[in-house]
């Protein structure tokens, strides 16, 4: 209860809106049991109920750490910016697993075509803009948190943002697998592929740094050097689940 009010007192724009995507994301567990639409052989609400329950552990997230920079200004613009790009994304993720069609990779019509890439220039912008919020924790001296919780919040934003743009290698593909096609057969509920290649792993795992790096920092490294090396170890792991989808190997 204390996190929660905490929450909404730090940021209420961002505690609100992951509430609704929590909420939203519940709603997706409904629709999976009961319905029958698919994409690409899995029921079509499992992607959006993976993007609302991403993005909301994402405004979590954020809406907790922004206010460490004593920026109050530029967390309002960045609140908006969150806001309005992941309810676009958000609306065409749903509404093309709702009609049993892809909302990323579509480029059947020239309208699902233009969604896509909107979705694309979005999420690049509002990437970018994280990476700038990740410079002003670098810029910023004098702080009243400890040093390993403040270092696993920097290294967490940048190794977010750099797995944040790995999704492009998907997108200039169309495709997240590699030495075959995307579709079924892969593991629960995350759907990733278990024969072939799948660069979402990488991707999922990269982009947690922002949530995992900060907990570390906070519980468990006892100094800046130990989350430090931590961060760089968990890097290259994922590092090395990126090149085994490159080269067409399946995680297990």
């Amino acid at each position: 209860m204390f996190f929660i009010n905490e929450l909404r007192r730090r940021n209420g724009v961002l505690f609100w809106y992951s509430l609704l995507n929590f909420i939203a994301a519940a709603v997706c567990i409904i629709l999976i049991q009961t319905t029958d639409v698919s994409v690409n052989g899995i029921n079509a609400f499992i992607k959006p109920f993976k993007f609302f329950l991403s993005i909301a552990i994402f405004c979590v997230t954020m809406g907790w750490i922004l206010p460490y920079l004593n920026r109050p200004t530029k967390v309002t613009a960045y609140n908006i910016m969150a806001v309005i790009v992941f309810t676009y994304e958000s609306l065409v993720i749903t509404w093309q697993a709702a009609n049993g069609r892809l909302s990323h990779f579509n480029v059947t019509s020239s309208l699902y075509f233009w969604l896509f890439q909107f979705m694309g220039i979005a999420i690049v912008v509002l990437t970018l803009w994280t990476g700038y919020i990740g410079y002003l924790f670098f810029k910023k001296k004098e702080w009243s948190i400890p040093m390993p919780y403040v270092w696993g919040i920097r290294l967490g934003i940048v190794f977010f943002v750099v797995f944040a743009l790995e999704g492009g290698i998907m997108g200039h593909l169309l495709k997240h697998t590699i030495g075959g096609e995307d579709g079924s057969g892969g593991l629960p509920l995350i759907n990733w592929n278990r024969k072939h290649g799948d660069l979402r792993i990488a991707h999922f795992m990269g982009m947690h740094t922002l949530q995992l790096f900060p907990l570390v920092g906070y519980y468990l490294a006892s100094t800046s050097r130990t989350i430090k090396v931590f961060a760089m170890v968990y890097v290259l792991l994922v590092t090395g689940t990126l090149v085994q989808a490159l080269l067409g190997l399946p995680l297990f």
